[in-house]
């Protein structure tokens, strides 16, 4: 197979409004980076707009993009992953569809890659604008907690755009785990990867893909997907807790000895809430541990395409591609 010299990858859900401004954009910056020898790979990660009809428009119009339609909402992870495994290009640019992150770096990002020998070229947040105050503060703290708690140096204030090689690619394609969490698995590979910081601009349309509770979900399987530490907290607690007693037990036998009151039912009942408290979560953190092994011994496929546009040249080894039904009407 006869590879483009680039793949650009990009998920969108809800982005109808910003779909011609983004294929202009990265039309654009590809053109400007390797002439005609590339691909637009775009996913439609279940939308509930327009984005798969105006997906197919331009599938129409653009020989070189492909628009691919999941057969429900996967989730931005699981969509971006079918993306990946279904592009052909040599290089690889993850690139979101609200046009925070800027098309028009891919040259340099290119240039970048070239000078200092990489695979992959992450991009680093200077700047966040249009974000709160709450989400800023969030990310830099997950991040660095994340970093503590991991053995992967995972970088600190990175998304998912970023520039791959192919060999890069195919070591990521070859981690099949469910629960995903895309930035940490890349960091996992290893390779040469470089940082490349740039200002991230404010969303141009759509909405996004982590309101508070997917926020959470995907720091729990970033957490869990890379660290043992908070199965490692138990036995921390225990040891805590054993010493605790311990102190206690001395303070009751010097109360018996010198006649003084013990503290009744409310220290009591105290010790109790506190323990019964750290019993139910560390029995939550192994529980979310079990359910990550029960998920991944289902061996499912990662996501399944329902309908492809254009010309698509990769095929599906993580996920399922549905051929298209031919209907045969017999003749009265």
């Amino acid at each position: 197979m006869i590879r483009p010299a680039l793949s650009v990858v990009v998920p969108c859900y809800n982005e109808a409004a910003c779909l011609d401004i983004l294929h202009a954009r990265i039309s654009g910056a590809a053109k400007a980076a390797v002439g005609e020898d590339y691909e637009i790979v775009l996913i439609n990660d279940g939308s509930r707009d327009d984005s798969w009809g105006a997906m197919q428009r331009l599938a129409a119009a653009d020989p070189r993009l492909v628009a691919i339609n999941l057969s429900r909402n996967h989730g931005h992870q699981l969509a971006l992953t079918a993306g990946l495994d279904l592009c052909a290009g040599e290089q690889i640019l993850i690139i979101d569809a609200d046009l925070q992150d800027p098309p028009e770096l891919l040259a340099e990002m290119r240039a970048a890659m070239a000078a200092q020998s990489a695979d992959v070229v992450y991009a680093v947040r200077r700047q966040r604008a249009g974000e709160t105050l709450f989400k800023k503060a969030t990310a830099a703290a997950f991040y660095r907690l994340l970093t503590r708690m991991t053995e992967t140096p995972i970088p600190l204030d990175t998304g998912d755009f970023r520039l791959m090689s192919r060999r890069a690619l195919d070591a990521f394609l070859s981690l099949p785990e469910q629960a995903r969490f895309i930035r940490g698995m890349v960091a996992w590979i290893g390779f040469r990867q470089v940082p490349f910081p740039y200002d991230r601009a404010e969303r141009h349309a759509g909405e996004t893909n982590y309101p508070l509770a997917k926020m959470i979900r995907l720091a729990f399987d970033a957490v869990t997907g890379f660290s043992t530490a908070p199965l490692r907290f138990a036995s921390h607690v225990g040891l805590a807790l054993t010493a605790a007693s311990v102190l206690l037990l001395v303070y009751i036998a010097f109360g018996f000895l010198t006649g003084s009151a013990v503290q009744g039912w409310t220290s009591t009942m105290l010790v109790v809430v506190l323990l019964g408290a750290v019993q139910m979560f560390v029995l939550g953190m192994i529980g979310e541990y079990i359910g990550r092994l029960y998920v991944e011994s289902k061996r499912r496929p990662l996501y399944i395409v329902a309908d492809v546009a254009g010309p698509i040249q990769g095929t599906a080894t993580l996920g399922f591609r549905a051929e298209p039904v031919e209907v045969v009407r017999l003749a009265d």
